[in-house]
């Protein structure tokens, strides 16, 4: 009997990681999931409920009034009290916690999908802007410098690399100096597809996202009160109470905020809205525009990350440019719904689905870890 564990950087709120976690978790359903710490009354804990989750050691100290992000340094140790060398096989689904490093047996193999490298350490934009104050940015330099180091070292450890996008893709290559596989991340299109079946696109835009940083939901909300077009934005508050506050304060009679919606909802707004707006300045790779063309709907993305992989131009959906108000009204001022079919966008989504992805993951791990039957 192969003996497979999985990993994951913390079971919190659920977003793509962890969707990428459940297939993996349906794929080997009676693998443990080993976290950082997991709050069971949080979405994400609720939706692994039935899973056997082991928490680890530090698991009631750093999740004490959210002290996992201040408390990041500890990582290392974290990973590293995980034993897992009586595994056969460690799939590690790894993004900002790192989630790597741990003990293994000298015939474990240890794969990581890796959503990206931690931004934070390498210098891009994040969800929580850590660099507003000054006592964070002197803590963050000299904790980020031997993160970087154990970045690194535990990244050498892992035998091999999945990624989510050619995006990722470079980045794994440069700070790990590490090869990788793309196998795109798992999407319900068939769910999706049965769920909108029915549906015609209503006068409004719609944003999923959780409500943080480095999402681009300002651009959308002063967009909408630009051109005095409907808008709703779907999605958890997240992050820092002051992003939330501050994007509160732009809200106008033009926009509403959904919040969490269950996934019946959520799919039932991707079929009925005009059309999906994707922000992100530089996504991993983006797993709501792919839903929102599952549901038959165009896409109008900023042009870059994750974006470029899955929204034809003119097929499927739009680029604006540059990441302003005036670029994305630009693109809205001439944005034609009835361009684009419900049947095109259907098929593009079709390339992510997660019966895809399980099956594409199960071959790759089998035959790299020297499992498969033929």
């Amino acid at each position: 009997m192969i003996k497979v564990a999985l990993v994951h950087d913390y079971l919190k709120e659920y977003g793509g990681a962890e969707r990428v976690l459940a297939a993996l978790s349906e794929i080997w359903p009676k693998a443990p999931i080993y976290t950082a710490f997991c709050d069971r009354n949080s979405t994400s804990g609720k939706a692994f409920a039935q899973k056997k989750i082991i928490e680890s050691w530090l698991a009631p100290l750093i999740k004490y009034k959210n002290l996992y992000s201040p408390l990041r340094f500890l990582a290392p140790a974290i990973w590293r009290s995980f034993d897992f060398t009586d595994c056969d096989i460690v799939v590690a689904s790894s993004s900002w916690y790192i989630s790597r490093g741990f003990k293994v047996g000298p015939k474990t193999k240890v794969f990581c999908y890796c959503h990206t490298p931690p931004r934070y350490l390498y210098g891009y934009s994040t969800s929580i802007e850590w660099q507003r104050y000054w006592p964070v940015r002197v803590y963050a330099l000299l904790v980020n410098h031997f993160l970087r180091l154990y970045d690194f070292r535990s990244a050498q450890t892992v035998a091999q690399f999945i990624v989510n996008s050619r995006n990722t893709q470079g980045r794994v290559k440069k700070f790990y100096r590490c090869d990788s596989t793309i196998i795109y991340p798992p999407v319900e299109v068939d769910k999706i597809k049965k769920a909108t079946a029915s549906l015609k696109p209503e006068n409004f835009y719609l944003v999923v996202s959780r409500v943080v940083g480095a999402k681009g939901i300002e651009l959308a909300i002063e967009a909408a009160k630009k051109l005095k077009i409907p808008l709703k934005i779907i999605g958890e508050t997240a992050g820092l109470y002051w992003f939330a506050q501050g994007v509160g304060r732009l809200q106008n009679k033009y926009v509403e905020f959904v919040g969490r919606v269950s996934d019946k909802e959520l799919y039932r707004y991707y079929g009925r809205c005009k059309a999906f707006l994707a922000l992100a300045t530089d996504e991993d790779f983006g797993i709501t525009p792919v839903e929102a063309m599952a549901a038959g709907r165009p896409v109008i993305a900023f042009r870059g990350g994750g974006y470029l992989e899955s929204v034809i131009e003119g097929k499927t959906g739009e680029f604006f440019n540059e990441p302003t108000v005036e670029s994305l009204v630009n693109v809205l001022k001439n944005f034609k719904p009835g361009k684009y079919k419900t049947e095109d966008c259907r098929k593009q989504a079709e390339k992510f689905s997660k019966e895809r992805f399980k099956k594409e993951i199960k071959k790759f791990i089998e035959k790299h870890a020297g499992t498969s039957r033929g």
